[in-house]
């Protein structure tokens, strides 16, 4: 299943930061994020923690940002 990661990009635009320097503060390389954001491979609930904590995001709204459907 793909995911639609465009709220979460806007967020990170939003807050500053580039896939580079958030994959840096979270503790992962910036091709791994690369892969996660392209739906090549998963986020872990680490990482999603972790993500959410550096762009201010309220865990409860973890979804909105980790877990819509990519529209075919």
């Amino acid at each position: 299943m793909a995911f639609d990661y465009s709220k979460l990009l806007g967020k990170i635009k939003e807050c500053g930061f580039t896939q580079e320097t958030l994959a840096k503060r979270i503790g992962i390389a910036e091709s791994s994020m690369c892969l996660k954001l392209n739906n090549k491979a998963n986020f872990r609930q680490h990482e999603t923690v972790a993500i959410c904590a550096a762009l201010g995001i309220d865990l409860s709204e973890v979804g909105k940002y980790f877990f819509c459907k990519k529209s075919s």
